[in-house]
């Protein structure tokens, strides 16, 4: 059996079932652990067809992943992989899945950062599996960078990615508005738990992922603004916040900052819909 015979008729029935064929070829690749891009090689796949002992094997192991993503199962919790800014991080239930959208944050960080021609410190409060932290960390060796977690599941990832990407990134389980009593920081970088409770939002988010990662009050800002308050605290006088939201939640972030920040921005994010904003602190 060729690939292609492996993966049309996979493609097809994701495809009729309202989801994209490429995740076919994703989990394809999964199962022989091989790249996406190596499925094109014959001889790479012909290697990693070795490991089966005959083909109703593969057949019988790739058609449990097709039923796993048929549920709405995130294709990153089925191979336990995610994609953010050059890292590859493991994911997995309890962890908020990293977004590619918000990397033009990571950009305007480490410009920030570069700039100050000093070593800094970089607090990223509620740091899930850990993809701002390490991008920073890994752009900006010379920044001391410290996580904020409080979940005991998505610590669990953010270790584990620590671990594996090698990076100098320090952990502190603690709540948010607790943690670090007395330090001052010249950045700090938030994704905080922003859905309003009752929206609507797709099945493989709402079945799958954590919710207390996801939803941030009957509005929203119940959970952001708490964040906000820790920014304002660990924050040096001149130091650079910057956090993502909702697209529509912009105006009530700015109002929320107004008090404590000025230089209050807006920034669109890659699929240009406003979805962060940047404040310095008073």
């Amino acid at each position: 059996m060729n690939v292609r015979e492996i993966l049309s008729p996979a493609k097809a029935e994701l495809a009729s079932a309202g989801f994209e064929e490429v995740d076919a070829e994703y989990l394809l690749a999964h199962l022989l652990g091989i790249s996406r891009m190596e499925l094109h090689h014959p001889l790479r796949v012909e290697s990693a067809l070795g490991a089966f002992e005959d083909s109703e094997d593969l057949e019988f192991l790739y058609k449990q992943l097709l039923s796993r993503r048929l549920t709405h199962e995130p294709i990153q919790y089925i191979t336990g992989l995610a994609y953010f800014a050059d890292l590859t991080l493991h994911v997995g239930p309890g962890v908020l899945i990293p977004r590619p959208e918000t990397e033009l944050m990571i950009d305007r960080i480490v410009s920030h950062l570069k700039n100050l021609n000093a070593p800094s410190s970089v607090i990223d409060l509620g740091a899930g599996a850990g993809s701002l932290a390490l991008a920073i960390a890994t752009q900006v060796p010379t920044a001391h960078v410290v996580a904020v977690e409080i979940a005991p599941e998505a610590v669990f990832w953010l270790r584990k990615n620590i671990e594996a990407v090698g990076a100098d990134v320090r952990i502190i389980e603690e709540d948010v508005e607790t943690a670090l009593e007395g330090v001052k920081a010249d950045l700090i970088i938030a994704n905080p738990p922003y859905v309003p409770n009752e929206e609507k939002i797709p099945n493989e988010v709402k079945d799958f992922e954590p919710h207390v990662a996801l939803f941030g009050g009957p509005d929203g800002m119940d959970v952001p603004r708490r964040f906000y308050r820790a920014a304002s605290r660990l924050l040096k006088s001149g130091g650079l916040f910057i956090s993502e939201h909702g697209e529509e939640q912009g105006p009530a972030v700015a109002q929320a900052l107004s008090q404590d920040f000025h230089e209050i921005t807006l920034h669109n994010d890659l699929t240009d819909r406003p979805r962060w904003t940047s404040a310095i602190r008073n």
